[in-house]
């Protein structure tokens, strides 16, 4: 019966998705109505599809697992996380915002080629799309991943169907609606994701005992699950809280994000919207890692790891929230892919150029970009295993090391040179992609979290002292 009423639910709330791109569908005039919503999104549109965007099946799936694996340890990315979102909205977010409309820059390529000479300016569009669509299609498998165990351990429909139902689901309203649907259907996620983030966590927080449940579990788990530093000790225990802290600045280097504050109507809209999506973090952050350290009392040392949003939900909730729960899941999924499509249709077709081939049908061209990252996303999927939490992090430190210099420079005052951009993306990139896949640490470690950072500032200090 649960499964039942989980059908149920979920068809009725993709039918109100695809409705959503239906009635968006008939205000697609331009290219700029498809990437950006003409720029006239409020504070609260703004924020909570931004907060949606940024955490997807990573935060109800994977850093709930992760709270659940590792312990107490976990919780220092919550504050670089924030963090990361205040510094993207209230200080960045002001040179991205202004230069953005003053320069009618549709994409987060458009800002950076900005100061650049023209044949810089296409260089550089031509890596950054590349960069892109290869990160996107990592961090779009991730969420595809999501959607097939939702669906999975829901109707045991294994995975790849759930990957294939849930990519086309998106495909569809994202097609039809553009980032004005898009807009809309985050802003209806980002509520769903904050109501049951808050419902499941606190109830699996009393059916433990509350606080002294959770304390009798820690006083009997492994010295490293129950120590804030993982059991690690002087400059490792430094090194570790760095690597995850600093994580969270990778926002400032996510095309899929920054295009919410490039859309936001003026100012009031951006400071307003940036107070909602911290917000909207502390409590879905919060309450997933009060959900993981109470499925470790629930489930005990299983393994279970990413399956504890949907264990905890069946074994605590009635049967008829299973559909309300999956509908969630999806809804992080979607919130996040659906923009990541956008911005990546973007990348290849406005940056790219692929327009060019058709000028007269730049939302086709648009369109038809979208269509190709996601079937290679759904590929990266099932065919190059992996977990969520893994992928997304690669995805997200890879285009923070990319981009995030360079807009930062930018919010200071710095106008690098188009070939110092340059050579400061791909050194972000390199240096990510060496480190995650061959040093010892993988993906969120120091290494790749902070020496790409560090490697592509020192390309920019070099360009900048060449410049004078």
């Amino acid at each position: 019966m649960a499964n039942l009423d989980a059908l149920i639910t979920l068809i009725i709330y993709s039918a109100i998705l695809v409705g959503i791109g239906y009635w968006a569908s008939a205000k697609m005039k331009s290219e700029d109505d498809f990437i950006l919503a003409d720029r006239g999104l409020g504070s609260v549109v703004a924020g909570l599809a931004y907060a949606a965007s940024t955490s997807s099946a990573w935060v109800l799936l994977g850093f709930s697992g992760f709270v659940y694996s590792v312990g107490l340890s976990a919780f220092w990315m919550v504050p670089g996380i924030l963090a990361g979102y205040a510094v993207v909205w209230f200080w960045a977010g002001h040179v991205l915002q202004t230069e953005s409309k003053k320069h009618d820059h549709l994409t987060l390529t458009d800002f950076i080629v900005q100061e650049a000479s023209p044949k810089a300016a296409r260089i550089i569009r031509i890596v950054a799309s590349l960069m892109i669509a290869f990160s996107f299609s990592w961090y779009i498998a991730a969420q595809l991943q999501g959607a097939g165990q939702a669906f999975d351990d829901l109707f045991g429909s294994g995975i790849a169907i759930g990957v294939i139902i849930g990519a086309a689901l998106i495909l569809l309203y994202t097609f039809l609606g553009g980032f004005v649907a898009v807009s809309l259907v985050d802003t209806l996620q980002g509520i769903l994701i904050g109501v049951v983030a808050i419902i499941l966590p606190l109830v699996a927080f009393l059916h433990v005992g509350g606080v002294s449940g959770l304390s009798d579990m820690l006083a009997e788990a492994p010295a490293d699950y129950s120590d804030i530093m993982g059991g690690r000790v002087g400059m490792v225990a430094i090194g570790f809280v760095l690597g995850l802290t600093a994580t969270g600045f990778g926002a400032l280097g996510q095309p899929h994000l920054l295009a919410w504050i490039m859309a936001a109507r003026d100012k009031k809209a951006r400071v307003q919207g940036g107070a909602i999506a911290v917000g909207w973090g502390f409590v879905v952050y919060l309450g997933m890692g009060v959900l993981g350290l109470s499925a470790r009392v629930i489930f005990g040392d299983t393994g279970i790891s990413e399956g504890v949003f949907f264990g905890s939900a069946e074994r605590l909730l009635p049967g008829i929230l299973a559909g309300v729960i999956a509908a969630t899941t999806l809804s992080a999924i979607m919130s996040t892919v659906d923009s990541q499509l956008l911005v990546t249709g973007a990348a290849l077709s406005h940056d790219l150029g692929l327009v060019r081939l058709a000028p007269k049908h730049k939302l086709l061209i648009s369109r038809l970009a979208i269509g190709l990252v996601c079937v290679a996303a759904i590929g990266v999927t099932l065919l190059m295993p992996s977990s969520i939490f893994e992928r997304v992090l690669f995805a997200w430190v890879a285009l923070g090391g990319t981009f995030g210099p360079v807009v930062v420079v930018r919010a200071l005052g710095w106008k690098p040179s188009g070939w110092g951009i340059l050579a400061t993306m791909l050194t972000g990139f390199f240096l990510c992609m060496g480190l995650t896949f061959f040093l010892a640490g993988g993906p969120g470690s120091i290494w790749s979290t902070i020496a790409p950072w560090v490697g592509a500032f020192a390309v920019l200090l070099i360009d900048k002292l060449l410049a004078r």
